[in-house]
C-alpha cells in the first residue's frame, strides 16, 4: 500500500485528504488519520485481505450503528455513496469520523464503576440481536489452532521446545474440559480493554469493533481486572459489576470462566503473532517476539495460568446484591 492509493482511495469515496496521513497505532489492519479538504479530520482503515469476509464487516458496522441508534457512545463507520464498506486497488476499506479523547488510564474503583456502565449498556443493546456470520468465543480457534500455528513456527527457540510443550499440552486439556454451555452467548465488543476506548469531556466511547464476536458477557469484563492481588482484584469486579447492572443483569456464574479467557488471549495471542511475522510491520513493533527470554517468559506465564486454573475462580463481595 502507498499513500497515493490510499488518497486516491479516499478520493474515490468523495474524501479528499488535505494533509499527511498519520499512521495509528494498529497492526492487523492499516489505520490513518488525515485532515480532508473540508477541513474535518478522518479514520480511514484498510482491512487486512482475508481475515474477515465482506459480510463479517458489514455485520460489524450494522452492530455499531445499533448501539449508535441507541445513544451508546461509539464510534461507528461513515455511509459514503451509500454504503459503508469500500473497495480499491484490490483493498478493501472503511472511513469513520475521527473523535478528540485521551486514552483511559487505569484508575479507581469510581472509574471502573463507570466503565462496567457503559458496557452493561453496549450489551443491553447487544442482546436484544445476534451475529449471524461473526464467530463465537470457542476452544478451537483459540486453543487447538493456535497452538498448531507454533508448532510449526521455528520462532520458538529449540532449547525451550521441551519446557513449552511441557506446560502447554496439559493447560491446554485443563481448557478443554471448561464448560462454556450453562452460560448464555450475545454479542460482544471482543476486545474490550482500555485502549479501546477513548474518554472526552467525561465521555467514554468506544473503538474498534473489529475483533466483535459472540460469546459470554464476562469476556468484556474480564480485561479490566488488573493486578496480582485476589482481594484487590474481586473489589475491581465488584465495582464493575455495579454499574454494569444499572443496565444489564450480570451471571454472576460467569465468573468462573474468566482464568479460562486470560489463558485463552495468551495463547492466541502467541499465535496471532506468529501468523503475521512475515510482515515487517510486526517485526519492528515486537522484535523481542524472536527473543529467547520472551519465549522463557512464556512457559512462566503458562505454568501460572495452570496454577490459578486448579484455584477456587474469583467471586463477587459476599454484600453484593445479586
Amino acid at each position: 500500500m502507498t499513500p497515493d492509493l490510499i488518497a486516491n482511495a479516499l478520493a474515490s469515496v468523495g474524501v479528499d485528504p488535505a494533509s499527511g496521513l498519520l499512521a495509528l497505532n494498529s497492526y492487523e489492519n492499516r489505520v490513518y488519520q488525515f485532515v480532508a479538504d473540508d477541513g474535518r479530520r478522518y479514520v480511514a482503515k484498510f482491512y487486512r485481505p482475508a481475515r474477515w469476509s465482506d459480510e463479517q464487516i458489514l455485520e460489524e458496522h450494522r452492530f455499531t450503528a445499533e448501539l449508535v441508534a441507541e445513544e451508546v457512545p461509539v464510534v461507528t463507520p461513515l455511509v459514503l455513496e451509500q454504503q459503508t464498506l469500500h473497495r480499491y486497488g484490490g483493498y478493501r476499506f472503511t472511513v469513520f469520523p475521527s473523535i478528540g479523547g485521551r486514552a483511559v488510564e487505569p484508575g479507581d474503583l469510581d472509574q471502573l464503576e463507570r466503565i462496567g456502565r457503559q458496557i452493561g449498556r453496549l450489551h443491553a443493546v447487544a442482546r436484544t440481536g445476534s451475529f449471524v456470520h461473526r464467530p463465537t468465543v470457542n476452544y478451537d480457534e483459540f486453543v487447538t489452532e493456535s497452538l498448531n500455528t507454533l508448532r510449526e513456527s521455528p520462532l520458538l527457540p529449540d532449547n525451550l521446545q521441551t519446557a513449552f510443550w511441557a506446560i502447554a499440552e496439559p493447560l491446554a486439556e485443563q481448557l478443554r474440559q471448561v464448560d462454556f454451555s450453562p452460560f448464555d452467548v450475545q454479542r460482544l465488543h471482543g476486545d474490550c480493554h482500555l485502549a479501546n476506548m477513548l474518554l472526552h469531556d467525561d465521555l467514554l466511547t468506544f473503538v474498534d469493533f473489529d475483533d466483535a464476536r459472540s460469546g459470554p458477557a464476562i469476556q468484556d469484563l474480564w480485561m479490566m481486572l488488573a493486578g496480582d492481588d485476589r482481594q484487590e482484584r474481586t473489589l475491581q469486579l465488584d465495582a464493575l459489576v455495579s454499574g454494569y447492572e444499572e443496565f444489564c443483569e450480570f451471571d454472576s456464574r460467569q465468573t468462573v470462566l474468566i482464568e479460562p479467557l486470560r489463558s485463552f488471549r495468551i495463547i492466541h495471542y502467541m499465535a496471532w503473532l506468529a501468523r503475521r511475522w512475515n510482515d515487517v510491520a510486526f517485526q519492528r513493533a515486537f522484535p523481542w517476539f524472536a527473543e529467547q527470554r520472551y519465549w522463557e517468559q512464556q512457559v512462566l506465564t503458562l505454568k501460572e495460568q495452570f496454577a490459578v486454573l486448579q484455584e477456587e475462580p474469583i467471586d463477587l463481595q459476599p454484600n453484593f446484591n445479586r
